[in-house]
C-alpha cells in the first residue's frame, strides 16, 4: 500500500468509488480508497438503483444528467457492465399542484435539453398497458429513464481508476485521521498509514464515526426502508421489451419492473429510525425483517394504480438502511472547520447523482472549484446547532414527506424552533412568521395576527399581500428591519480595501 497520496477516499460504495475514478480521470493517479468491508458494503448492495435527470435544482438537474450518459460510456471503456436499462419513465399527476410541478419540469427540460415531454392517454397505455391512467391529470414522460445495476456500477468505476493508476484497498478499515499542520493528513489502518493531501469521506453508513475520527459532528441519521419483488407476470413474460418505470409521487410510491416481476417501494409516514447511537462496525450485507404492513397503505394505493402488483405473489423483500441528511440533500464539500477535509456523505438517489457527484467533488478538489454552483449542498449550511433533537426531526419529516412537493419558499416546521434571539416573543406577538436561517428563526413577514403560517404553492400564497404592504411602507414612510441573520465578512490583508470597491458599488469608507 501507497505510504503517500494526493487524495484518500473512505469508503467502497458507489459514491467513493466515483470520486475515485473522476479523480484519477483529472489527472490524479496518486488516489487511493480505503474500504473497511468489500465494496459495495451497506447501503450500496441493495439499492433500486433507479435514475432519473430532472430535480427541482438546475445544477442537481444537469448532475444527474450527467450521471445517466455516463453509464453506458463507462462500460465501453471499462468492459463491465452497468446493467443500463433505459425504457423510459413515465410521471403521474393526480392533483393540480404535482400538474404544475411537473409542467415546470418540463420547461426546464426544453430548454436545457434535456429530453422530458408531455404524452396522452394513448401513448402512455402504449408505453406501460399495465397502469390504469383513470384519475390522472397530466403523464411526463423521460425516454432515458430507468434503472441500473448497483455491483456493476460500483466496479465499473472501481475498474475505471485502476486502470489510471488509483489504487483500492478492501478490508482496510481507517483508525485514525490525524491532521498536519501542514494541511496534509496522516490517515492510519491496520495496514500502514498513508500521507495524504486531502482526506475524502464518503464512507455512506459509516459517515458519522469517520467524521469524528477528524473530530467533527455531521448531522446524519440511519432509517430503514423496504421495497419488494413480485413474482413473474404473465403480461411482462408475453412482452418483448422491457416497460417504463412509474413515477406516482402523489400515491408515494415507486415501482418499475424487475426480471418478469414489478418492484415497488415506499416511503411510509411510519418511519423506523435505525443506529441511532451508531453504525455497527460489523454491519456489513445484513437486511432487516421484513415489516410490510408498515408500508401497506402504499402498497394498497400501488395495486389501485398497476392492479397486477396486487395478483402476483411476492418473490422477495428488500428491507436496508439508507443514511440521511435534515433536508435529505448530500453534505458536500470542504468542511469549513477543517483543512483538505472534503464530506460527500448522506445520498439518497446515489445511482442518479453518482457520476456528477463524483466529477464536482474532483474538479473542487484539483481545481479549487467546480463547474457549477454546488451551494444547495454544502456541508457548511449546518453547524453544531443541528443537534442530534433536530437531525432526528427533520430526516423523519423528510422521509415521510419524501415525494412531497417542495414549493416555492417552503419552510417546514419539524425540529423548530433551534435557535431564537430575546426578540423572538415580541416578533412572535407581532404575527411574525418565522423562516430557519442556520438555526435561528428569522421573521420572513409580519401577519395581521399572531400564529399565522406561511400557505405553500405556485401561486400566489397569503404572504403576497402583507409582503406588499411592508415594502410600500418602508418606501413611503420608515421601518426597522431585522437582519441578524445575514452573515458577516472579514476582508483584510493588503489589497483589501480595492477589491471590495470592485466587488461593491458603492466606494468603501476608510473608516
Amino acid at each position: 500500500m501507497r505510504t503517500h497520496a494526493q487524495a484518500v477516499v473512505i469508503g467502497g460504495g458507489v459514491i467513493g468509488c466515483s470520486i475515485l475514478y473522476h479523480l484519477a480521470k483529472l489527472g490524479w493517479t496518486d488516489v487511493v480508497l480505503l474500504e473497511r468491508d468489500e465494496l459495495t458494503s451497506g447501503s450500496t448492495w441493495h439499492a433500486a438503483a433507479n435514475i432519473h435527470g430532472l430535480h427541482d435544482s438546475t445544477n442537481i438537474s444537469r448532475i444527474q444528467h450527467y450521471t445517466m450518459t455516463l453509464y453506458n460510456a463507462l462500460e465501453e471503456e471499462t468492459g463491465q457492465s452497468c446493467g443500463v436499462f433505459q425504457p423510459g419513465s413515465l410521471y403521474l399527476a393526480q392533483t393540480q399542484e404535482r400538474e404544475h410541478q411537473l409542467r415546470l419540469q418540463a420547461a426546464k427540460a426544453k430548454f436545457y435539453g434535456m429530453n422530458f415531454y408531455e404524452v396522452d392517454r394513448a401513448e402512455a397505455e402504449r408505453l406501460h398497458p399495465l397502469v390504469d391512467y383513470d384519475g390522472i391529470r397530466c403523464i411526463m414522460y423521460e425516454p432515458d429513464g430507468g434503472n441500473v445495476d448497483p455491483s456493476g456500477v460500483t466496479n465499473a468505476y472501481a475498474i475505471g481508476a485502476r486502470q489510471r493508476g488509483a489504487e483500492i484497498h478492501r478490508f482496510t478499515p481507517v483508525t485514525a485521521t490525524v491532521p498536519q499542520p501542514d494541511g496534509t493528513w496522516i490517515v492510519e489502518t491496520p495496514k500502514g498509514n498513508i500521507k495524504t493531501e486531502w482526506v475524502i469521506n464518503a464512507a455512506g453508513l459509516w459517515g458519522r464515526e469517520v467524521a469524528q475520527l477528524a473530530g467533527i459532528t455531521l448531522p446524519l441519521l440511519p432509517t430503514e426502508h423496504q421495497y419488494f419483488v413480485t413474482e413473474a407476470i404473465a403480461e411482462i413474460v408475453a412482452m418483448d421489451r422491457r416497460l417504463p418505470s412509474v413515477a406516482d409521487r402523489d400515491g408515494e410510491y415507486y415501482l418499475r419492473q424487475e426480471g418478469q416481476g414489478l418492484l415497488v417501494g415506499a416511503y411510509e409516514k411510519d418511519v423506523r429510525f435505525w443506529a441511532e447511537d451508531g453504525t455497527p462496525q460489523g454491519f456489513g450485507h445484513e437486511l432487516f425483517a421484513d415489516d410490510l404492513e408498515r408500508i401497506e397503505d402504499n402498497m394498497m394505493r400501488a395495486i389501485d394504480r398497476v392492479p397486477a402488483v396486487g395478483e402476483a405473489g411476492i418473490k422477495r423483500v428488500i428491507n436496508g438502511p439508507m443514511i440521511w441528511s435534515p433536508d435529505s440533500n448530500v453534505l458536500y464539500g470542504p468542511h469549513p472547520d477543517l483543512r483538505n477535509y472534503f464530506c460527500c456523505n448522506g445520498i439518497i438517489p446515489g445511482f442518479s447523482q453518482s457520476g456528477g457527484m463524483g466529477l464536482m467533488a474532483a474538479q473542487w478538489i484539483i481545481n479549487g472549484e467546480s463547474d457549477y454552483d454546488m451551494f444547495a449542498w454544502d456541508v457548511a449550511r449546518f453547524g453544531p446547532w443541528a443537534d442530534a433533537k433536530f437531525t432526528k426531526a427533520r430526516v423523519g419529516d423528510q422521509y415521510a414527506k419524501r415525494f412531497a412537493i417542495h414549493f416555492p419558499n417552503e419552510e417546514r416546521a419539524a425540529g423548530r424552533p433551534v435557535r431564537t434571539r430575546p426578540v423572538y416573543e415580541t416578533q412572535k406577538a407581532m404575527g411574525a412568521v418565522f423562516g430557519l436561517n442556520y438555526g435561528w428563526e428569522h421573521p420572513l413577514w409580519f401577519a395581521d395576527t399572531p400564529g399565522v403560517q406561511d400557505t405553500n404553492g405556485f401561486t400566489r400564497q397569503n404572504w403576497f399581500e402583507p409582503v406588499g404592504q411592508e415594502a410600500r411602507m418602508l418606501r413611503q414612510t420608515a421601518g426597522i428591519i431585522d437582519i441578524s441573520n445575514f452573515a458577516k465578512y472579514v476582508v483584510q490583508g493588503a489589497g483589501a480595501a480595492d477589491w471590495l470597491n470592485a466587488v461593491f458599488a458603492n466606494t468603501i469608507p476608510k473608516r
